[in-house]
């Protein structure tokens, strides 16, 4: 399967299977076309008909009614390459990993991440929390030193052989709950060695609590903080209010510069929700890069009910999809003019990215990631909290659910019918199953408005690659 467009005069071709990015001149980007056309895009029709005088003839002549400017010998070059790319199975290859996707439910699961729920309640009521102010529509409270320790010990005696363990504090507001978050890093540093292991911890924070010790302690304990902004103050100030709805922005804008500064501008990121009411989140990330001084950004589509006064419709679809081409572009100039910034959703490493399984298999909710509540419930991730048909056990007696593990364990890009046709299945893995459950009813079903938005992401993240590796040989001639 392969994937065309035309994007910031770039045309680009991606073989899907086997990953490859293509950039071409016109008469390749035709011919590759018709070649999927006529060969319904499999591998082996593709490689078998291009050896064909007589396909070779069709081809060409419909090649030269597109592009008749083409000299005749080039167009004969152009489909020589193509022969070459498709033998080097960089072109129409062959999915050779459906069957992996059957593998992964026999591997035993190895746990790798927590997401700590330490704090069950917030010092913010933003309006569009998935989390019910931090409640996540149950009860509020703070997680117990003795009940974060016992996750940390269920984290380290279900890791197998895995050195690096990931855990992110999370809410709620985790800062409510500072001196137990110490605490269990304090813990975490003095068992790590005999158990061989290395803790690496994510904070995630609304700002209002961040002050000079929480921010040395973080600078030196924690790998990655992100940072809740929305963007302009006007825009943050609609939604991250406190409990009597005064907006946030003054007070945790200078805190977050701070921050950043004192991090020496890495390991952290912004990041910020954007609703139907500013389908311009552009402005925003520019004002967040530009006004604020911040480089590394993450901007996510609001996640709520349809009927939601704050939900994305699909009327607003081309506007968002044109606000992604508008930033795109736009780092391109950043980049040329030596002042770059990095958006979440554009890093695509084409050369050392996931293995197949991470790609086949996503995020690992409920099987190598796990969100632990303030009482050490364990559910697939912190979206299905408080929902009883995923809770998966608890710390102390662990996974009782296998078979809602099981269903985890399927939760892959082959799983869902929906992915088969899609160009970026590889990419998003089959997509969030949180998603998938709030809008198709089912962890295996699809999310439809968030796959449009994730392919145009990939495109512009593809196109924004091209263009990087395009200049670097230039400069390199």
């Amino acid at each position: 399967m392969i994937h065309r467009y035309r994007l910031n005069r770039y045309n680009i071709v991606l073989d899907v299977a086997s990953g490859s990015v293509h950039s071409t001149d016109e008469a390749a980007y035709e011919a590759i076309g018709i070649i999927d056309e006529l060969c319904k895009g499999d591998a082996d029709t593709a490689a078998s008909e291009l050896s064909r005088d007589d396909f070779r003839t069709k081809l060409l002549e419909r090649m030269r009614k597109l592009l008749p400017e083409y000299p005749e010998e080039e167009l004969y070059e152009v489909l020589s390459d193509i022969r070459e790319l498709i033998g080097a199975g960089k072109l129409f290859a062959k999915d050779v990993y459906r069957d992996l996707a059957f593998d992964l439910k026999k591997r035993s699961p190895v746990v790798k991440a927590l997401c700590l729920l330490v704090s069950h309640s917030c010092n913010l009521s933003c309006d569009y929390c998935f989390a019910a102010q931090g409640r996540f529509k149950g009860k509020s409270g703070l997680m117990s030193f003795e009940t974060g320790r016992r996750a940390l010990d269920f984290l380290v005696e279900n890791s197998g052989t895995r050195k690096n363990l990931e855990v992110d504090f999370f809410g709620g507001e985790p800062l409510l709950n500072f001196e137990v978050i110490k605490r269990l890093v304090e813990y975490a540093r003095s068992i790590e060695k005999d158990a061989g292991k290395n803790f690496r911890f994510t904070l995630t924070t609304n700002g209002i609590g961040l002050n000079d010790e929480v921010m040395e302690w973080a600078n030196r304990e924690c790998y990655n903080v992100v940072l809740s902004l929305d963007g302009r103050r006007e825009v943050n100030d609609r939604f991250r209010v406190d409990q009597s709805g005064q907006g946030s922005y003054d007070r945790i804008v200078p805190k977050f510069q701070e921050f950043v500064r004192r991090r020496g501008g890495k390991g952290y990121y912004i990041r910020g929700t954007f609703t139907r009411h500013n389908t311009d989140f552009t402005r925003d990330i520019f004002h967040m890069a530009d006004d604020l001084g911040f480089t590394e950004l993450s901007m996510e589509p609001v996640v709520c009910a349809p009927s939601d006064e704050n939900a994305l419709r699909e009327e607003d679809l081309p506007v968002l999809k044109e606000q992604y081409e508008i930033l795109a572009k736009d780092m391109i100039r950043r980049r040329r003019d030596g002042r770059p910034i990095t958006f979440y959703h554009y890093m695509i490493d084409l050369e050392e990215g996931p293995c197949i399984y991470k790609r086949i298999s996503g995020c690992g909710s409920g099987t190598e990631y796990l969100a632990v509540t303030a009482w050490g419930e364990l559910y697939p991730c912190h979206q299905f909290v408080n929902d009883p048909l995923y809770k998966m056990g608890d710390i102390w007696e662990g996974i009782t659910d296998t078979g809602l593990q099981d269903r985890f364990k399927l939760c892959n890009v082959y799983s869902k019918p929906d992915c088969d046709n899609c160009f970026a299945r590889l990419y998003c893995a089959g997509g969030c199953p949180a998603n998938a459950l709030h809008a198709a009813g089912d962890i295996h079903g699809t999310y439809e408005y968030g796959c449009e938005l994730f392919r145009k992401r990939i495109e512009c993240a593809l196109m924004l690659k091209v263009d990087e590796l395009c200049h670097t040989d230039l400069k390199t001639k």
